[in-house]
C-alpha cells in the first residue's frame, strides 16, 4: 500500500513538474521586426533607413582601363618619360578602381537636407618605371606616381552637404557644366575648357527661378585645382621648357558664377570666374625655395584674373534617339586652369621626336597663370613692365556629337583645340623689351644658347613660348546589359609650338647634350575600358 501511494505521489509530482516547464517554454509575443522599407520620393534605389525618416541609396561602380601608347586613364604622352619616349616609358598603363557613393535625403521644412560623398578604391601601375621620380628621391605616394608595386590608395571625390539652395563641402565648382570635361570622351584629359567633376572645396549658392532657369554663385578654394603656375624669370628656365613655380600662398578664393537655362531641347549656360594671382619673393633660390634675404627682397603686387565660359547642349537630334551635341567656349586672363585643364593639375607639355637634322626635335609648351622678373633682372629697369606680374592669356573650345546606333551600341566622335599665349613679340629681349615674351626668352636664351634675331642657320633659333594644342577622338560603347558597358577610345594630341630653328642645349637625363630641332608634335593613344554600374 506504501508503494502504491509513493508511486502516486511521484507520478503527481513528475506531472506538475512537467507542466510548469511546458509553462516556462511558452513562446513570449515577439516585438515586430522593422523591415526596410523603399523610399520612392528621390527616385529609384534609395530606402529608409530604420528608425528614420531619412532616405539613403548606396551605388558606385567597377571600372578596368588599359591605355596603350597613354598614361592612365587617357592621358597622351606629352611630358616627362613618356613625352621623351625614354626607355624608362610604360607601353601601356592600366588601372583598376571601385567607386563608392552613398545618398542621403531628408525632408524637412526648409526641403531636403543631401548629403553626398564618393569614395575610390584604386590600384594602377606607375606611369613611369624612373627611379630618379619617385624610388630614389624619396617622393610621397600621390595619384600621378604610384611608386610602390603593388599598391594602391583611396581618393575622395566628393563630400557634401545641400540644405535650402547652399552647398557645403567638395563638390562640382558653380562654374561648370554638367558634362565637365567629359562631352563624349571616356579620358580625362580633353583640354579646352573647365573640369571639377572629382570636385573642389567651396560654398555656394543656387536659385531656381522655374522654367529650367536657374543662377549659381560660389566660392572655390583654388589651392589644389585652380592655380597653374607664377614663374620667376630670375630662376631661369629648365630644360624642359618652363619656369620655376613662385606662386605664394592662397589669399583669396575664387569667385565663380553662372546663369543656365534648361529646356527640352537641350542646355544653354554662361559661367565667369575671378582668380587672384600672386607671387611670393623676388629673391629665390633653385627651385623656387626661400632664402634669408627673400623677405626684405620684396614681391610682386598681387592682380586680379579671371575667365568667362558659354556652353551649350543640343539634344533630340534628328540623327537618333538620344543624340546629342555638346560644346564650351572659354577666354582666361591669369586664370589658364579653365582652358588647360584635366580633373587634375594643368600639364605643361615637353615632347619629344625625330628630325631631320639633329640628334632629336622637341616642342615646348608651358602653362603659367603669369610671370614676372625681379626689379633689375636682365637689365630691365626697376618699376618696368617685367618687374610685376604678367597674366598669361588662354582660350579654348571642346565639344562632341554623341550617336546611338541602338538600344546597345553608342558611338562618340569628340575634340578640342586650345590656345595659351604670353603678352609681347617675338625675340623682345633681343630688343630690351620686358615682356612675357621678353622676360622668358632672356631666361630661356641663357639655358638655351644660340639665339638669332633673324636666320635659321642649325643652332640658330628664335624664341616665343606661345602654343597651340588640339584634339580628336573617337569612342565606341557597347552595353550588353543594363549597367554593364565596354568601350574603346583612339585619340590623337598636337602640340603646335611657336619656336623655330634649333638649339645645343642639355635636356633632361637621360637625353643627351646636343641638337635639337624646335618642331611641332603629336601622339596617338588606345583605351580600352569595362565597367559595372550599381
Amino acid at each position: 500500500m506504501k508503494m502504491v501511494k509513493s508511486l502516486i505521489l511521484g507520478s503527481a509530482a513528475g506531472l506538475i513538474a512537467v507542466g510548469g516547464a511546458q509553462a516556462a517554454d511558452l513562446p513570449v509575443k515577439a516585438k515586430a521586426v522593422e523591415y526596410v522599407k523603399v523610399c520612392s520620393l528621390y527616385g529609384a534605389g534609395f530606402w529608409y533607413i530604420p528608425g528614420t525618416d531619412t532616405c539613403m541609396k548606396i551605388g558606385g561602380y567597377v571600372r578596368i582601363d588599359t591605355t596603350f601608347n597613354g598614361g592612365v586613364y587617357g592621358a597622351p604622352f606629352w611630358a616627362g618619360d613618356p613625352g621623351q619616349g625614354n626607355r624608362f616609358r610604360d607601353y601601356f598603363n592600366s588601372r583598376s578602381r571601385m567607386a563608392l557613393t552613398v545618398d542621403t535625403r531628408t525632408a524637412t521644412e526648409y526641403g531636403v537636407v543631401r548629403t553626398f560623398a564618393q569614395g575610390d578604391f584604386q590600384f594602377q601601375n606607375f606611369g613611369t618605371s624612373n627611379p630618379g621620380v619617385a624610388q630614389l628621391t624619396g617622393a610621397p605616394l600621390n595619384s600621378a606616381y604610384l611608386s610602390t608595386a603593388g599598391g594602391g590608395y583611396v581618393a575622395v571625390e566628393m563630400v557634401f552637404i545641400q540644405f535650402a539652395g547652399f552647398t557645403f563641402g567638395k563638390s562640382a565648382s558653380a562654374y561648370a557644366t554638367p558634362w565637365h570635361g567629359y562631352p563624349g570622351n571616356n579620358n580625362s584629359f580633353l583640354l579646352g575648357g573647365h573640369d571639377t567633376v572629382t570636385g573642389v572645396n567651396n560654398i555656394q549658392y543656387t536659385a531656381e527661378f522655374g522654367n529650367g532657369v536657374s543662377a549659381s554663385i560660389g566660392l572655390d578654394d583654388p589651392t589644389v585645382f585652380n592655380r597653374t603656375a607664377v614663374w620667376n624669370m630670375a630662376l631661369g628656365v629648365g630644360a624642359n621648357g618652363t619656369g620655376t613655380n613662385a606662386y605664394g600662398g592662397t589669399h583669396a578664393p575664387d569667385i565663380v558664377g553662372r546663369v543656365r537655362v534648361d529646356q527640352a531641347w537641350g542646355l544653354f549656360q554662361v559661367s565667369g570666374s575671378a582668380h587672384l594671382v600672386n607671387g611670393s619673393y623676388n629673391t629665390l633660390a633653385a627651385g623656387g625655395v626661400p632664402t634669408n634675404l627673400s623677405e626684405i627682397s620684396g614681391h610682386p603686387e598681387d592682380k586680379w584674373g579671371g575667365s568667362v565660359m558659354a556652353a551649350l547642349q543640343i539634344k533630340n537630334l534628328p540623327t537618333g534617339a538620344g543624340d546629342d551635341f555638346k560644346i564650351d567656349a572659354t577666354y582666361a586672363i591669369g586664370d589658364t586652369k579653365q582652358v588647360i585643364s584635366t580633373s587634375g593639375g594643368s600639364p605643361s607639355f615637353a615632347m619629344f621626336g625625330g628630325s631631320g637634322f639633329g640628334y632629336q626635335s622637341v616642342g615646348f609648351g608651358g602653362t603659367s597663370d603669369a610671370m614676372y622678373a625681379p626689379p633689375g633682372t636682365f637689365g630691365f629697369a626697376a618699376g618696368g613692365p617685367g618687374s610685376g606680374l604678367i597674366l598669361t592669356k588662354a582660350w579654348g573650345v571642346r565639344g562632341a556629337f554623341n550617336h546611338n546606333w541602338d538600344p546597345y551600341w553608342s558611338s562618340s566622335l569628340w575634340g578640342s583645340y586650345a590656345q595659351v599665349k604670353y603678352d609681347g613679340g617675338a625675340n623682345d629681349n633681343l630688343n630690351g623689351i620686358a615682356s612675357a615674351k621678353g622676360i622668358y626668352c632672356a631666361a630661356f636664351a641663357a639655358s638655351h644658347p644660340g639665339q638669332a634675331a633673324a636666320g635659321n642657320a642649325a643652332g640658330n633659333y628664335t624664341c616665343n613660348p606661345d602654343f597651340n594644342v588640339a584634339q580628336i577622338g573617337l569612342t565606341t560603347r557597347w552595353t550588353p546589359v543594363k549597367n554593364l558597358t565596354f568601350s574603346a577610345e583612339v585619340g590623337a594630341f598636337f602640340l603646335d609650338q611657336k619656336m623655330s630653328g634649333s638649339s645645343v642645349f642639355t635636356a633632361t637625363a637621360p637625353k643627351p647634350n646636343a641638337l635639337y630641332e624646335f618642331k611641332d608634335q603629336s601622339t596617338v593613344f588606345l583605351n580600352v575600358r569595362a565597367q559595372r554600374n550599381f
